[in-house]
C-alpha cells in the first residue's frame, strides 16, 4: 500500500465517505506553533512506485496562512471538506475547483485555535468544531455563521464526535478531564463523566452500540464507557508510553479501535478481549497525531505523523511494506 511524504508533520488524516481511493489530510509547518498549514487530498491508486520513487504528488494542495490541526469530508458533498485552523477558523474546500477558487467558504467565530472537526454521519448536513476557547460550534455549511454554540466545559476542548446513531447526539473530549454528552435540542450536557485524572484529548463512538464511547487521555490510557452506567468504565486499555492523541472505532467490526499516541506508535484494540492489544504499529518515527480507518474499505487503514510521512495499510500487514 501507498506511504506519501506529507509537505510538514501531519496533525490528521480522513478517508473520503464517497472515493475509496481518497484521503484527505492536514498537516502544519513547526509542527503546528508557527508557521503555514497544508490542506491536501491523495490518491491511494498512485502507490511510490519501485525502487523507491516517490508517490506521484497530491492531486489537491492548498497551503493556509496558519496551522491546520484538523480535517473532515462532508457526508453530503463528495468533494466538500473543512480544516480547522490555529487562528480560530474553520475553512470549507471544494477539491472539485482549482485552489484560486478556495476556500469556498470562511468561518471565523471562534477565539482561539480549532482543535477538532467532525461531520454529522447521520443528519449529513451539519458538522461540530472543538476550540480551545473551551466552546463548541455547530455549523452548516450553506450558513455563514453558526446554528449553536456550546458552553460548558473549563478548559480547552481537543475534540468532537457525532454518535453514530442518533442525529442530535455528540460528545466532547476536553483539558477539564471530562467527557460530555450533548443533545443539540438542550440547552446544556445532558452527561458530564470525569473520565480521567488528566486531559482528555480525544473520544469516539462505537459504531454498533450506541452507549459506548471511548475516550484517550495524557494519562496514557484508553477507557471505554457505558453512557447509561458512567459511574465506572466497562475497560481500560494500558499499552501506551505517551498520551492518547486520538481513538477511532471501526466501522467494520464491533469492539474494535484504533489508537494513536505520543509514543509513536499505532494501536488495534478490542476492549471487550482480556487480551484487549491485538496489533501494535511502530512504523512512524516521531509523535503520531491523526488515524483513521476506511468505512468502503473493511481493514484499511491511515495514519500521520510528525515525521511527516502518511501510511495507508490493511489490518494485519506492514505498514511500510508496499
Amino acid at each position: 500500500m501507498p506511504a506519501f511524504k506529507a509537505p510538514a508533520p501531519g496533525f490528521s488524516v480522513r478517508f473520503s465517505p464517497f472515493h475509496e481511493q481518497r484521503l484527505l489530510a492536514a498537516a502544519s509547518q513547526h509542527f503546528g506553533l508557527v508557521g503555514n498549514g497544508h490542506l491536501i487530498v491523495l490518491d491511494l491508486s498512485a502507490a511510490a512506485a519501485p525502487g523507491g520513487a516517490p508517490a506521484p504528488p497530491p492531486v489537491f494542495a492548498f497551503p493556509t496562512s496558519d496551522a491546520l490541526f484538523d480535517c473532515a469530508w462532508s457526508e453530503s458533498h463528495e468533494s466538500l471538506c473543512a480544516a480547522a485552523s490555529g487562528d480560530g477558523s474553520v475553512r470549507l474546500f471544494d477539491v472539485a475547483l482549482p485552489p484560486a477558487q478556495n476556500p469556498v467558504r470562511l468561518l471565523r467565530e471562534h477565539a482561539r485555535e480549532v482543535h477538532g472537526l467532525d461531520w454529522n454521519p447521520v443528519r449529513r448536513d451539519a458538522f461540530l468544531s472543538a476550540s480551545w476557547d473551551d466552546t463548541l460550534k455547530l455549523w452548516s455549511p450553506d450558513r455563514p455563521a453558526s446554528v449553536r454554540t456550546f458552553r460548558g466545559h473549563e478548559y480547552c476542548v481537543y475534540a468532537a464526535a457525532w454518535s453514530a446513531r442518533h442525529p442530535d447526539v455528540f460528545a466532547s473530549a476536553s483539558g477539564d478531564r471530562t467527557a460530555r454528552v450533548w443533545d443539540v435540542r438542550e440547552p446544556a450536557p445532558t452527561l458530564v463523566i470525569p473520565a480521567h485524572d488528566h486531559e482528555v484529548l480525544s473520544l469516539d463512538w462505537d459504531k454498533y452500540d450506541p452507549s459506548i464511547l471511548a475516550t484517550g487521555s495524557v494519562d496514557k490510557s484508553i477507557r471505554v464507557w457505558d453512557v447509561r452506567a458512567p459511574r465506572a468504565p466497562l475497560a481500560q486499555l494500558a499499552g501506551h508510553g505517551y498520551a492518547v492523541k486520538r481513538v477511532k472505532f471501526s466501522p467494520h467490526r464491533q469492539g474494535m479501535l484504533m489508537s494513536c499516541s505520543y509514543d509513536m506508535t499505532v494501536c488495534m484494540w478490542d476492549y471487550r478481549k482480556e487480551d484487549a492489544l491485538l496489533a501494535r504499529y511502530g512504523h512512524h518515527t516521531e509523535f503520531v497525531a491523526g488515524i483513521d480507518m476506511s468505512v468502503l474499505v473493511e481493514g484499511l487503514l491511515a495514519s500521520t505523523g510528525w515525521d511527516e510521512m502518511i501510511y495507508v495499510w490493511p489490518f494485519g500487514s506492514d505498514p511500510r511494506a508496499m
